[in-house]
């Protein structure tokens, strides 16, 4: 075996040749061989070189000194190590992808990036990458997809009591700001590779502020679910980020102001198992509001007696239901029930509203003394209103995705400690 230095010399070289920094016969010098093993299946220089070439190419580097060039081959190894974990295991489970499920993802990549399935293909030839190369990634992607739903998916139950929670929190969120946001997520497997990794999150900011693509780097670079889609985890609050990304979204807003809407980068963030980088692409007011269904008692003060708030307070304690407050106003005298319909909370007095945000559908606000006597609110029924809000059904599959992501990463993560993978260095 070559020593490190040596090796990765000589990939940088191949590498460099192939875009005209050497001259050909130059990069003719170097020599083919095994990169590594993965449980004794090879993975050649050849398949190294070509995902080097597929993610410059995709992410539009240019400036790439030799350190850089060392960061991609690392990830072009760590990429496909993972690929070759994903497939065996497929194999195992007796899963194979057919051509036409391939050819599938190719013309979805391609849509979703304006082109065509020949543009593709002669954009990849132009930047010396074979089509393979992209058809192997797209392989054990949609293997590994299918063995993880097959293995975990019928294991998954998203509760009611889960997609209600998950309500609330949009409920409670509704009327604030939301933006547009991208994410990578670097994950730390274990303290020993907490160096590596930070190297990993330089080099990716290096190449953030060289003006590399956020979305092509994600794509490659990322750990999380959503380096499928570029990063993009589209319109959120504040409230559904991880409290340590979260914090820093004032700071990111500013910054994106400043820029002209053009957009605002951060800095790497620690989070739990590992490290994030957020892009802020998108700054609007709440386009989704809290609604309810409001029933109101009133006593008027003309009406109050000495027992009538005891009355009352009785009555609230009992928590009656809409339908029970005509039953409820005949045994209280001069009460009067108004229903009052759906009602958006920024349409309320602020003093009525505060005092609904913490009801569910079937409370009441307890007695309210003003200026026209006594006065009680149920809730009939409460629910976020407004375009773009997720159904019930649209909740559930998002949880169940977000759970399947989280047994995927794992189950991969075992993979690679039980495996036997050389990295011929």
């Amino acid at each position: 075996m070559m020593p490190m230095k040596l090796t990765r010399n000589l990939v940088i070289s191949a590498l460099i040749g192939l875009f005209g920094l050497l001259t050909p016969q130059a990069a003719a010098q170097t020599t083919e061989g095994v990169a590594a093993l993965v449980n004794d299946e090879p993975i050649t220089t050849v398949d190294v070189r070509n995902r080097m070439r597929l993610i410059i190419a995709s992410t539009g580097l240019v400036q790439l000194d030799e350190a850089a060039l060392v960061q991609i081959r690392d990830q072009a190894i760590r990429g496909l190590v993972d690929e070759h974990l994903q497939l065996q295991a497929a194999r195992e489970y007796e899963i194979t992808v057919e051509e036409d499920e391939i050819n599938q993802s190719l013309l979805d990549l391609a849509s979703r990036n304006n082109s065509t399935i020949e543009e593709v293909i002669a954009d990849l030839e132009r930047s010396g990458v074979d089509i393979s190369t992209l058809r192997h990634q797209i392989e054990s992607e949609t293997a590994w997809q299918i063995i993880v739903n097959g293995r975990y998916g019928s294991r998954i139950r998203i509760s009611e009591q889960q997609i209600d929670l998950a309500l609330e929190r949009l409920a409670a969120s509704a009327s604030q700001p939301q933006f547009r946001m991208f994410e990578m997520f670097f994950e730390l497997p274990n303290t020993a590779s907490e160096d590596a990794t930070i190297q990993r999150v330089i080099g990716v900011m290096d190449r953030l502020q060289q003006g590399g693509a956020f979305p092509e780097l994600a794509r490659q670079f990322s750990d999380a679910p959503s380096a499928a889609n570029g990063g993009d985890i589209g319109w959120i609050v504040a409230s559904q980020l991880q409290p340590e990304v979260a914090t820093i979204i004032p700071q990111l807003a500013q910054e994106y102001a400043a820029s002209g809407n053009r957009g605002a980068l951060s800095r790497p963030i620690r989070v739990p198992g590992g490290f994030m980088i957020v892009a802020l692409v998108g700054v609007r007011d709440g386009t989704t509001a809290l609604q309810y269904d409001l029933s109101q008692i009133t006593v008027p003060t003309s009406s109050v007696t000495d027992s009538t708030l005891d009355q009352m307070t009785e009555a609230m304690e009992d928590q009656p239901s809409c339908s029970a407050l005509d039953a409820i106003a005949a045994d209280i005298p001069g009460a009067i029930v108004t229903p009052l319909g759906s009602i958006t909370s920024d349409a309320l007095l602020p003093a009525i509203r505060d005092a609904l945000a913490p009801l569910n559908a079937g409370e009441n606000t307890g007695v309210l003394q003003s200026g026209i006597g006594l006065q009680a609110m149920i809730v009939c029924d409460r629910r976020i209103a407004g375009p773009g809000v997720p159904s019930r059904e649209d909740l559930e599959f998002q949880l169940r995705g977000q759970q399947l992501a989280l047994l995927s990463r794992r189950w991969l993560r075992d993979l690679r400690r039980e495996s036997t993978i050389e990295i011929r260095d």
